[in-house]
């Protein structure tokens, strides 16, 4: 058995960075590219969420979002990511039909690398269930993508006492039906700041203010790779997006114009290998002349249907 990876995150960390005030950071990630600069960049936790849908999938919501999408995300970012604690999000309809399918649903993300699932909603069985079967679990409330329809679409919540009255004792009942941390979504700061302070366990924040555990940012968000909207909350550190299109237009006039690729690009054969090539009769067609007198090899190029090498 391979002994623990000692820079691995834990639970541990998350908890000891709350008990000490430091900010746990957080971010999205669905592949391993992403994973990659997630993990050197530093954070702390990455959740594999099924903001997929939309951010890579091309979904208008997370509905769609199927436990294949999420399990084979969950597998990348596994593999590029050894040292963050990772999250996997339960997708719409993976654990509200019953607490067998919940606990069935969570091991297969614990088994495709991740350390902890995140559950939606106040969902107090089936997080019981998860929890008694050694599988931790984050607890979502605020806005929840999965029940947005009832909320009356992607709206705030908790922006009156009574609404954040509720948040809270959802809050409550969740850390005692054994939840490891919680996830707020665009909810004011104060009533974030309330639950966060009641709760003993991690409270993490997306659009909740910062007073809150810690934040979490959608990968593309931040990165200038969603244009379909953007969030009050959203800060963009680059315009990757921008750099990325700017790049691809180059590359298309770059082959349109013959200037990709050249001479640096190309593989090298050797010239005798290259003799019998032009000796035998299944090959007919025109070397580049320039390029093979600028390499000074002595072959020079055949026309068409002639089976003769020149020297």
């Amino acid at each position: 058995m391979a002994a623990d990876n000692k820079n691995k995150k834990t639970i541990l960390t998350l908890n000891q960075n709350k008990i000490k005030g430091i900010k746990t950071v957080m971010v999205t990630a669905y592949d391993y590219p992403q994973s990659r600069m997630a993990e050197e960049a530093g954070v702390d936790c990455i959740l594999v969420g099924d903001s997929l849908g939309m951010t890579t999938l091309g979904y208008k919501t997370t509905i769609p979002v199927t436990m294949d999408d999420m399990i084979r995300s969950c597998e990348a970012v596994s593999k590029g990511a050894s040292n963050a604690f990772l999250i996997g999000d339960m997708p719409y309809m993976s654990y509200q039909q019953s607490n067998e399918l919940a606990v069935e649903n969570a091991g297969r993300f614990i088994r495709s690398g991740m350390d902890m699932v995140k559950v939606e909603g106040a969902m107090y069985d089936r997080i019981k269930a998860i929890c008694d079967s050694g599988i931790m679990v984050m607890s979502h409330l605020g806005l929840t993508p999965h029940t947005r329809a009832k909320l009356g679409g992607y709206k705030v919540q908790g922006k009156t006492a009574e609404q954040a009255e509720i948040v809270l004792k959802q809050a409550i009942k969740l850390q005692e039906a054994g939840c490891s941390a919680l996830l707020l979504e665009a909810m004011p700061k104060e009533p974030a700041q309330m639950i966060a302070n009641e709760l003993s366990i991690p409270v993490y924040g997306i659009g909740a203010g910062d007073a809150v555990d810690g934040q979490l940012v959608i990968f593309h968000d931040l990165m200038g790779l969603f244009w379909e909207f953007k969030s009050k909350f959203v800060k963009r550190y680059c315009e990757a997006g921008t750099i990325m299109v700017d790049a691809l237009e180059k590359y298309c006039s770059d082959v349109r114009e013959m200037k990709f690729p050249t001479s640096e690009h190309f593989y090298e054969i050797k010239e005798s290998e290259l003799e019998k090539l032009l000796g035998d009769d299944r090959w007919k067609y025109e070397l580049d002349h320039d390029y093979y007198n600028n390499q000074n090899h002595s072959v020079t190029p055949i026309t068409k249907n002639d089976t003769t090498t020149k020297r």
